[in-house]
């Protein structure tokens, strides 16, 4: 089996919302993105940005474990479709999500499904959200 090297970069974000406009986000490595709360506006809300961390997460999970099958060879691409249902009651929370993988390559249904439990378990992502772990929220005056 080939080992897959953990990599760990900075991480982290701030959002700053005014009196007037949207918010916007900036990553500590200097990624940039403006928040739509709008229903039909294009763009992404936060709800978005978690089924984007979630999907994105799955489909590079997705080449780590083709890797660590050893099945590169036949890798052609993956796709992550995620969704989810916001509760109707409250408190205000995502009730379910549903993630689709689309994965090409010369594969037989088994060996998909190899690959799509082998991603689920590296991604951080759907780990995180499986965990559920404590926010600590923290709170000051503006500067």
């Amino acid at each position: 089996m080939v080992d897959i090297r953990v990599k760990t970069r900075e991480t982290g974000a701030t959002s700053v919302l005014g009196v007037r406009g949207r918010a916007s986000l900036r990553t500590v490595t200097g990624g940039e993105l403006e928040v739509v709360t709008g229903v039909s506006e294009a763009g992404f809300n936060p709800l978005d940005l978690l089924y984007s961390s979630l999907a994105a997460c799955l489909v590079l999970s997705v080449k780590g474990a083709v890797i660590k099958l050893q099945m590169l060879d036949r890798f052609e691409g993956a796709e992550a479709i995620v969704t989810g249902e916001k509760a109707h009651d409250e408190p205000s929370r995502v009730e379910s999500i549903t993630a689709t993988l689309n994965i090409s390559g010369d594969y037989d249904e088994s060996q998909r499904h190899e690959i799509a439990t082998l991603a689920k378990h590296l991604c951080t992502i759907s780990n995180t959200i499986a965990a559920a772990p404590p926010i600590d929220l923290q709170v000051n005056s503006a500067a």
